[in-house]
């Protein structure tokens, strides 16, 4: 329940909402007891003409003019809580969303690294949908029903103090009950949401990636997968209803044998002539009234129970910390000259498990320097920790001599520009992908940057030009083309430090030569680190840095490493074969031949 708590906690602001629904149950409930009162008056009426009185027309009229009333003020009152309900409920599931969102943005790359994004936002789904059907449910039918308890309680206990007990031992008889299932039944609920995020974190795997899947031919394998998945949820429900049913049969035949006697009493008072006729349809539809909510209880249990699982997940997320954040009142970096230094970085992704050992090194300002290593040397790693998205375990990076520890991350990251061998476009315009550096840039900016990445002659043939629609992940354009849009928007961002991630080695040759231009004009003036993946690229840097088991192998130029025998004179050596050895040595390089 505190996880519940939690977020009705996170939604006081909405309090206005809350009093209006307070005070439209309470008309509710008031409206919704008149109308036991009205058919008393009403039965009293009609068994005083069937003893011989005169008829009282006027009064019989009145009475049913006054059910009406009651019954159109209950329906008023009843749509009009239901309206400030709902919009409760919205503006709880946007505050929620918003939350989550801004707390995951906040998060560190490591975090995403060991989750799937399907899970991440199936949690947010589950968690939303859970929680505003309960406030849905709360608003529009709980706090009324408790009212109409409280309520009902008093009236009959101004008649028969006797059925007051009764009714009262009923509720919390009730609730032991169910708590002697609940704890069992959440168990069960985090078994199937557990299995329910791994399927959607697949499903949303499979989709992002469905040229692989289909031209590999596992359409069959994934569908297993996914309904493997589903198929223990189902499993996992048999036991869960059973357990839950079985226990409501059992509260159920308690409530029924209770309310028998109830109404054996009202019957055999009613005879011993203790209540009138009239009395006796009262008290029988308020025990009615009574008994509803309480039958109603197993829904509403179920319906808190969900929320109370989605919350759960909700908050674990919520509670984990960002592993990397600004030191209190960090300064913004501004970058001088850009000169970059390594200090003696180790790393693990995880304890005992290092990746880099002792590196060192410095680009200076204005000069070009490639990390060359096999796949896993931690040529990657090494741009990460430059963004800050992990945390070095010791040693420092420093820009222009300062600690990028020491500097608000947002400002460290404002002077970074960077091109990824994936172009990671997203779905949008063409001139919104390009702008995504500079959300404000101006029409002549955008173009410009276009131009000099190349992409501006292929842009203006495209029939909407600048704002034309290139789909999720900029599938309705060329690997090329993204690249060059990647490229732009590299060069629109204007950083005096660039991270390229080269991408040139699948693109065929005309798009690798408009990309490689593009780079060329993007690195002028520029501190750029680069992971190469063509050893054209190599031999045009300033310094190369190779990588062996996590450390340094070599320093130096391309003209001096070419004569020393070590990993960039042995790759010189491999292009010039032919051999399937050769090509396979250079692809552990992640070097195309």
């Amino acid at each position: 329940m505190y996880a519940l708590y939690r977020t009705l906690h996170y939604a006081r602001n909405l309090w206005p909402y809350y009093v209006a629904i307070t005070i439209f149950s309470t008309l509710m409930a008031l409206t919704s007891l008149a109308i036991p009162f009205i058919i008393k008056a009403a039965t009293d009426l009609m068994v005083n003409v069937v003893q011989g009185q005169p008829a009282d027309y006027q009064l019989g009229l009145l009475l049913a003019l006054a059910l009406l009333a009651a019954d159109v003020a209950n329906t008023l009152f009843t749509n009009w809580g239901g309206y400030y309900g709902d919009v409760m409920s919205a503006r709880l599931k946007k505050q929620l969303s918003e939350r989550y969102y801004h707390h995951l943005l906040s998060l560190p790359q490591s975090y995403f690294d060991k989750e799937l994004t399907g899970t991440i936002i199936n949690r947010l789904n589950r968690t939303i949908f859970e929680v505003t059907n309960f406030m849905n449910m709360f608003a529009n039918n709980f706090f009324q029903m408790i009212l109409m308890i409280i309520l009902t309680l008093g009236i009959v206990l101004f008649y028969s103090w006797e059925i007051a007990l009764l009714l009262f031992i009923v509720y919390p008889l009730f609730l032991w009950l169910t708590a002697l299932t609940s704890k069992k039944w959440q168990a069960y609920q985090d078994q199937k949401n557990h299995n329910v995020d791994i399927a959607s974190g697949r499903f949303a795997e499979v989709i992002a990636q469905i040229k692989v899947v289909k031209s590999f031919i596992q359409e069959t394998l994934e569908l297993k997968h996914f309904e493997r998945r589903y198929q223990r949820t189902v499993d996992i429900t048999y036991k869960q209803s059973k357990q839950w049913h079985d226990m409501d049969i059992l509260r159920r035949l308690v409530l029924n044998i209770i309310f028998f006697f109830i109404f054996g009493f009202i019957f055999w008072q009613t005879l011993a002539r203790r209540f009138s006729i009239g009395e006796m349809f009262l008290l029988v539809q308020l025990v009615n009234m009574m008994r509803l909510p309480i039958f109603s209880m197993s829904f509403i249990v179920d319906n808190t129970q969900r929320a109370i699982a989605g919350c759960k997940d909700y908050f674990a997320v919520m509670e984990l910390k960002p592993a990397i954040s600004d030191k209190s009142h960090a300064p913004a970096l501004t970058v001088s000259r850009g000169e970059i230094t390594y200090d003696s970085v180790d790393f693990a992704y995880s304890e005992g498990d290092p990746v880099l050992h002792g590196i060192s090194f410095t680009i200076k300002p204005g000069e070009k320097l490639a990390l060359v290593g096999e796949s896993g040397e931690g040529k990657t790693t090494l741009t990460n920790l430059l963004l800050r998205m992990y945390e070095p375990s010791s040693g420092t990076i420093s820009i222009d001599g300062i600690n990028i520890q020491s500097v608000r991350q947002h400002s460290l990251r404002q002077n970074i520009a960077v091109v990824f061998q994936d172009p990671a476009l997203f779905s949008g315009t063409i001139r919104e992908n390009i702008a995504y550096a500079r959300p404000h840039a101006s029409e002549r900016d955008v173009i410009a940057a276009a131009k000099a990445a190349n992409a501006h002659d292929f842009i203006s043939r495209l029939e909407k030009g600048y704002d034309s629609q290139i789909g999720e992940r900029g599938l309705k354009l060329s690997g090329g083309q993204k690249q060059r849009l990647a490229i732009a928007r590299a060069i629109l961002k204007d950083a005096p430090i660039l991270i390229l991630d080269e991408a040139t080695s699948s693109l065929d040759s005309r798009a690798e030569q408009q990309v490689q231009e593009a780079l060329d004009r993007l690195m002028q003036g520029r501190t750029t680190l680069i992971i190469a993946h063509r050893l054209s690229t190599i031999a045009h840097v300033d310094t190369i840095v190779t990588l062996k088991r996590g450390t340094i192998d070599e320093i130096g130029s391309p003209a001096k490493l070419a004569t020393t025998n070590g990993i960039y004179a042995q790759l010189l050596q491999l292009q010039m074969g032919t051999s399937e050895d050769a090509k396979k040595k250079l692809k552990s390089f992640e070097i195309a031949s």
